[in-house]
C-alpha cells in the first residue's frame, strides 16, 4: 500500500501520496513534497495526524485538502444547505419570537425576494458582492432596499452563531442608491411688472391680500392660485367690473 505497509508513497519527483480510510471510503491525496527521506517521514506523520482526527471526530476534509475533489463529497450537511433551505429553517423558528406582524414582513421579503433571488447559492458561499450585484437590479427605493438587508443580515447573523458561515457577509455593509433629487417648485412667481399689473385691476381684501412681499413663498402660491382670474380680467379689457375675488364663495 506504500512505504512499508503504511500507506505513503512517491508518485513523482515533487508529490507524495499518502492513503487512509474515512467514513468507510479509501482515501488517496497527494502532497507537493519532493519524495526524500525526510519528506517521507514527513508524510507519515501527517497522514498519522489525519487519522488520529478522524478517530476523535475533529478531522475537516475542505481544511486538510482544500483543493481535493473529494472535499464537496464530505463536507457536512449543512455547509451543502442552499439558502433557501436555510432560510426556510430561519423563517419558521422566527415564527415563535417575533411578532406576527415582524414575521409576515419578513415572510414576504424572504418569499418574495430572497428565497426567488439567492434561493439556490450555497449558504456558506454567499458572498456580498452576490448581493450588491442583484440589489442592484432591483427597481425599488432605498426604503425597500434596507428592508430587505435588514431581513438578510438577521438571518445570516443567526447563522454565523450557529456556527454554519463563518461571517456574516452583510455586517457592517449596507448597499443603497442615489435617489433622483426632489422636483423643483414648479411655481412660476410673476416679475414685479406683473405684480402690479394684478394689483392694479384688484381693490378690497382681494388687493390687500396680494400685497405683501414680493418673495413670499405664501404670496407666489396665491399669485399662481390668481392666474386664471388675471386671464379672465385681460380678456375683458381690465376693468373692475370682473375681479376675481379668492375669498368669496362660489
Amino acid at each position: 500500500m506504500g512505504r512499508d505497509g503504511r500507506g505513503v508513497r512517491a508518485v513523482s519527483d515533487t508529490s507524495i501520496e499518502i492513503t487512509f480510510m474515512y467514513r468507510g471510503v479509501r482515501c488517496r491525496e497527494r502532497i507537493t513534497l519532493k519524495p526524500t527521506a525526510t519528506n517521507m517521514k514527513k508524510a507519515e506523520q501527517h497522514k498519522a495526524a489525519i487519522e488520529h482526527a478522524i478517530s476523535i471526530g475533529t478531522f475537516d476534509y475542505s481544511v486538510t485538502f482544500p483543493r481535493s475533489a473529494r472535499a464537496a463529497k464530505f463536507a457536512p450537511e449543512a455547509s451543502r444547505e442552499t439558502l433557501n433551505g436555510f432560510l426556510t429553517r430561519w423563517l419558521e423558528a422566527k415564527r415563535k419570537h417575533i411578532a406576527s406582524s415582524t414575521y409576515d414582513s419578513y415572510r414576504k421579503l424572504v418569499v418574495l425576494r430572497l428565497i426567488s433571488a439567492l434561493g439556490d447559492h450555497m449558504l456558506v458561499d454567499l458572498k456580498r458582492k452576490t448581493v450588491r450585484d442583484w440589489l442592484n437590479t432591483l427597481q425599488v427605493g432605498n426604503k425597500t432596499l434596507s428592508n430587505i438587508q435588514s431581513c438578510l443580515r438577521s438571518a445570516l447573523n443567526d447563522a454565523a452563531e450557529e456556527e454554519l458561515i463563518d461571517i456574516n457577509p452583510l455586517a457592517g455593509w449596507t448597499y443603497s442608491r442615489k435617489e433622483a433629487p426632489p422636483k423643483e417648485d414648479d411655481v412660476d412667481p410673476f416679475s414685479p411688472e406683473e405684480q402690479q399689473a394684478v394689483l392694479g385691476v384688484l381693490s378690497g381684501k382681494a388687493r390687500n391680500m396680494m400685497h405683501v412681499r414680493p418673495m413670499d413663498r405664501l404670496a407666489h402660491q396665491r399669485v399662481g392660485c390668481l392666474r386664471l382670474g388675471r386671464h379672465r380680467l385681460a380678456a375683458r379689457g381690465g376693468n373692475g367690473e370682473s375681479r376675481y375675488d379668492p375669498g368669496r364663495k362660489r
